[in-house]
């Protein structure tokens, strides 16, 4: 069990870092050194992210069309089927950073190879790349929430996660910005994974850092040697009714996300071919770049003024319903306006509107979810759920994709009024989650307190 980080009543008076901090959120003396390594270590990853999303958007469309995407989208899921369980079994036999530190270097030496593929363009890479992505995007900040569930007590993280989720949300913009100036410049796709390369090099560090600041806290020292514990992540899932409606959610809630992504990519397509056809010295590649690139810019903008300016305060007043159901309704008064009317101004609008809410909101909410679970679950479940399922809505999407696009010849406004109806089962579900979150945060209390 994580001990806890607030300081006892003798601690000393703030420090200019608690008091910066306070301004987004109620952090105690003592807190902020570890909440800005977690903060920055966020921060990179979701940077780092930005720019090859950027990158594999541009490919994977300019190879392939937005079909393509949605399609190889798919393939994520059944490459999760192996990897789920290799990461359960050596979360059983290390320490929490060993395992940390074992995932990221995988991913950097694979990243590796995948820049190597595209300067000799190698025919299949863009899929491929687009697969890895997919699986790394979820993969890392599972781990780096499980790591933070593991380091904070229940009160502890409603405090401090919303300030902690900043990182993920600031990082965001300036990743993808820099990722558009590099398009702009015609910077090659080698050089621009190398510079991810090395932003996830220094995560690494950070993971390092925080673990020996964290290691001098009573309790801390043992449970940042002892292995995770036993048990398999899809076991684990099953077991629990809880856990099966928090993957049940996150399903509901990528399915509505990936759906509509495809929506913005076909908006986007016609867009840049339109583009190209006016302008021969724009290439449809470069234009979709700059699209996409400015997109994720004002998309992550108002993502991170949601975390800092709102979150935590819609957390302290409304509580974990507050940020859970938020995003449904979002979505919900969105695609009724892309029902509507599905114009690219419309469909960008309600997009940004969307995605800003996720990535903040809603992205606060699903790791609030984890703190009154078990260790092994932290861990092992949410790498599961947050993998898996998720990436299993995508394999949903592309199913929806294929039959609405090739069978019944859906248009965007057509996926928009499909979206709405699962709107409506997700906040269903919803509700039954925060139900169940209720039983199982008084389930652990009274566990901790005998």
């Amino acid at each position: 069990m994580p001990s806890d980080p607030s300081p006892p009543a003798s601690s000393p008076a703030p420090g200019f870092l608690d008091r910066l901090l306070r301004l987004f959120s109620d952090v105690r003396p003592g807190e902020s050194g570890t909440v800005l390594l977690m903060l920055l270590n966020l921060f990179l990853l979701f940077f780092g992210y930005y720019v090859m999303k950027v990158v594999r958007d541009t490919v994977i469309v300019a190879s392939g069309g937005a079909t393509s995407k949605a399609y190889s989208s798919a393939g994520q899921a059944l490459v999760l089927m192996g990897f789920i369980p290799l990461y359960s079994w050596f979360a059983s036999q290390v320490g929490r950073l060993k395992l940390i530190v074992a995932v990221m270097l995988f991913f950097i030496g694979t990243l590796e190879l995948f820049a190597v593929g595209f300067a000799h363009d190698v025919s299949w890479i863009a899929v491929a790349f687009f697969i890895w992505l997919g699986i790394y995007n979820v993969a890392t900040p599972a781990q780096f929430w499980s790591f933070a569930n593991d380091l904070y007590r229940k009160d502890a993280g409603e405090r401090l996660f919303p300030v902690i989720a900043i990182g993920a949300t600031a990082g965001a913009p300036l990743g993808s910005e820099l990722a558009a100036l590099l398009f702009k410049a015609r910077v090659g796709v080698f050089a621009m994974l190398q510079i991810a390369a090395v932003i996830l090099l220094v995560t690494v560090a950070l993971y390092a850092a925080v673990q020996q600041r964290e290691s001098r806290r009573p309790g801390q020292a043992r449970v940042a040697q002892a292995p995770i514990g036993s048990g398999q992540g899809f076991s684990l899932v099953f077991a629990s009714r809880y856990l099966r409606l928090i993957a049940l959610l996150l399903v509901l809630l990528n399915v509505v996300n990936t759906n509509g992504n495809f929506i913005l990519d076909s908006a986007f397509d016609r867009a840049a071919t339109a583009a190209a056809t006016a302008d021969p010295s724009v290439s449809r590649k470069d234009a979709l770049g700059v699209f996409y690139g400015q997109f994720y810019f004002y998309q992550n903008i108002l993502a991170v003024l949601l975390q800092a300016l709102l979150v935590s305060r819609i957390v302290k007043r409304f509580g974990l319903p507050g940020v859970i159901l938020t995003l449904p309704f979002v979505a919900l008064g969105g695609y009724g306006l892309a029902a509507m009317s599905a114009g690219l101004a419309v469909i960008w609008t309600v997009k940004l509107a969307e995605n800003a809410t996720d990535y903040s909101v809603m992205n606060t909410g699903r790791q609030l979810l984890w703190l009154p679970t078990r260790r092994e679950e932290k861990y092992k479940a949410k790498q599961t759920v947050d993998t898996f399922f998720v990436r299993a809505g995508d394999v949903i999407s592309a199913i929806l994709v294929a039959a609405g696009v090739a069978a019944l010849g859906l248009q965007p406004r057509g996926f928009a009024v499909l979206n709405l109806v699962l709107v409506g089962a997700w906040l269903a579900v919803a509700v039954l989650v925060l139900r169940e979150n209720r039983r199982v945060a008084a389930q652990a209390e009274s566990t901790e307190a005998a």
